[in-house]
Parts: structure tokens; C-alpha cells; sequence
């Protein structure tokens, strides 16, 4: 390893996961419902050249920013969520289900005529096969908020001030989650907090935040052209990204390719945990970021918690549907593949 990069391994990435548990992360999100239908193939319609299922069942799962909360949930920490519902069937199933897996809802506001934000995949397979998503609808409204709805939701931020040092913002450009909320995260933070944002469409409006970690395809929306494949060159990018935002850290997703991340002093390049034979890549940023934010909230540093998440993306992306992992799971990644650690391609300026 060269002179001057950070010399650690499983131990120290054991410790980190085992310290995950307990950790409150405040997660202010925009909240959606993932729906999944399932059926059987059964005929082609004579009415249009569809396929016609019969009915297998179907399931409810927190999606968009919620997956977020569930994530830092399933890995044994406190996420504070914060965010709009509707006043709607699926609005009330979102909070039943986070609910029953012991997150509080009492900082989730529920809005009148807003309709919460619903993704309804239909899946397709026979009975002991894998199911095959054949398309996809979604409900959703794009809730500006006026003045009272932000007033709403710096209230709700501030009833958790004092509770956590980092946070995170999962926008997916339904309202909730909005630059604009920014000073209210910080106070509520206080002095040294730290804020991560994963956003969809307009992260280069979030200056000044603590770090990011958008997909790859984000990032190069933002440097305005293709990312370089190979290193020092790709971590010089992604620095030049951080600048731009004014932030102390970048965490790029590259899918297959494994993640870079950069920071003021270098960049490191992290193989993917795994192989490239995914089954389902749903939700597997909400995994990245839920996972970053919690080690960072637990004391790793940027590169440390960068692993973390490596490895549980790589986890969730091998099951199906919108998914989470556990601190076991993690343990046992970490255990079994050195390879992330060992072949991350350090960079130092």
C-alpha cells in the first residue's frame, strides 16, 4: 500500500459493524410505498397480445428514502425519519410497515389529498422459479412545498434535535426532502454534525453539505461529460465534483464497477463486493447511503464507512426486490471477501 493512505482491515471493519447498533441517524426522505404483485403465466389475452397472470400474492415494502430508514433499522440503529405521507390506504400500509419494524412514525407528517408516492411492480414466473418484473407503474404527486409545509418539517427536525450527529436526505424530487431544509438540519445537528445527501435530480443545489453519493450516471450529470475509467484520473474527477459542491467527501456507485470515493486529500477506488451477476438492483443506493451515514455515525471515517457500504450494496443487490441486510450479514461479507479492502486503489494529493 503506499505511503500516506489509511492502513486498516476486516478487524477494524468488524469492529465498525458490531459499533453500528444503537446509532441514531435523523433521515429526512421522501417516503414511497413499493409495491410488488406477483403472479403465475397462465395464457396470452385474446383481446391484445399481453400476457394474462394469475394472482401469486403480493407485498408492501418502505421504498425511495423510507428504504433508507429501513436499511439503517435492519442494521441495528435508530433512524429518525422525517417526512410527508398522504392521508391515503398507502400512506397507511408505508406506516405500517415501518412501524412493525420498530421505527417510529411520529415525525412522518400526514398530508390531505397528497398521495404517497407508490410503485407498483408486476412480476411474472413460475411457482419455484424467479420472478421476472414485467412492468412497472407509478402513482405519485410532486408536492412543492409552500411555506407551512417547510415550517411543518423543520418542526419535526427540531423535535430530534440533540438525538443524532449525522443525518440524511433522500431526495427523490417529491417534496419532502428539500434544500431549503438544510439550515434547519444543521441546527438541529449542532456544531460538528454531519449531513449526507443522495439526491435524483438536483444535487448540485445542496452546496455546503458534508458529502454526497450519487450513482455514476448522477455524477457525470454534474461534471458535464463521461467519468475517466481508471485511476488517479477517475478520483481527480470525483474531487473535482466534491469542490464543486463544497463538500468534505463524494461517494460515486458505479454498479458492477464498485464505488471511488474522494475527498480533499485523495480518492480510493473500491472493487464491487461480490460478482456482476446481480439478481435485483432496487434500492440499492438507499442501502449505500443508510449504511455511509450510520458507520460515519458510529466513527468511521469517510474511507471506512465507503467499505461498509460497499459491501452492503453488494449484499441487497443478490435478493430480490427492494431490500435491507443485517450487521450478520455484513460481518459474514466481510469475513469471506477481503478482496474490497485489499484491492482498493488508493490515491493521495
Amino acid at each position: 500500500m503506499p505511503d500516506g493512505v489509511p492502513r486498516f482491515g476486516a478487524d477494524r471493519l468488524l469492529a465498525l459493524a458490531d459499533r453500528l447498533a444503537g446509532q441514531r441517524v435523523l433521515v429526512l426522505a421522501d417516503l414511497v410505498l413499493d409495491r410488488f404483485l406477483t403472479g403465475t403465466p397462465k395464457r396470452i389475452s385474446r383481446e391484445a397480445p399481453v400476457l394474462i397472470l394469475r394472482y401469486a400474492g403480493e407485498a408492501g415494502v418502505p421504498g425511495g428514502g423510507a428504504n433508507a430508514v429501513a436499511n439503517i433499522r435492519a442494521l441495528g440503529g435508530e433512524p429518525l425519519a422525517v417526512g410527508l405521507t398522504g392521508d391515503d390506504e398507502s400512506g397507511r400500509l408505508l406506516r405500517g410497515e415501518l412501524e412493525a419494524r420498530g421505527i417510529s412514525t411520529r415525525r412522518i407528517l400526514e398530508v390531505a389529498g397528497y398521495r404517497t408516492p407508490t410503485k407498483t411492480r408486476i412480476l411474472a414466473g413460475f411457482p419455484h422459479g424467479s420472478k421476472q418484473q414485467i412492468v412497472r407503474y407509478d402513482v405519485e404527486d410532486d408536492l412543492e412545498p409552500g411555506a407551512g409545509a417547510v415550517e411543518r418539517l423543520a418542526a419535526a427536525i427540531a423535535a430530534a434535535a440533540g438525538e443524532a450527529r449525522v443525518a440524511v436526505v433522500s431526495d427523490y424530487g417529491y417534496g419532502a426532502a428539500h434544500p431549503a431544509l438544510l439550515p434547519a438540519l444543521r441546527a438541529a445537528l449542532g456544531p460538528g454534525g454531519v449531513v449526507v445527501v443522495d439526491s435524483r435530480y438536483r444535487l448540485g443545489s445542496y452546496r455546503g453539505i458534508d458529502g454526497a453519493t450519487p450513482n455514476e450516471e448522477e455524477a457525470e450529470g454534474l461534471a458535464g461529460g463521461e467519468l475517466p475509467s481508471g485511476m488517479p484520473e477517475l478520483g481527480r474527477a470525483v474531487g473535482d465534483i466534491c469542490e464543486r459542491l463544497a463538500a468534505r467527501f463524494l461517494l460515486v456507485t458505479r454498479g458492477s464497477r464498485g464505488m471511488v470515493l474522494a475527498t480533499p486529500e485523495g480518492a480510493v477506488a473500491i472493487p464491487v463486493h461480490g460478482t456482476d451477476q446481480v439478481a435485483d438492483v432496487t434500492g440499492a443506493g438507499d442501502t449505500v447511503i443508510g449504511t455511509f451515514a450510520l458507520a460515519l455515525a458510529a466513527g468511521a471515517t469517510p474511507e471506512e464507512a465507503a467499505l461498509l457500504a460497499n459491501y452492503a450494496g453488494g449484499i441487497v443487490v443478490m435478493k430480490m426486490g427492494t431490500a435491507t441486510t443485517t450487521r450478520e450479514e455484513l460481518a459474514e461479507a466481510i469475513r469471506r471477501d477481503p478482496r474490497p479492502v485489499e484491492e482498493a486503489t488508493w490515491a493521495r494529493w
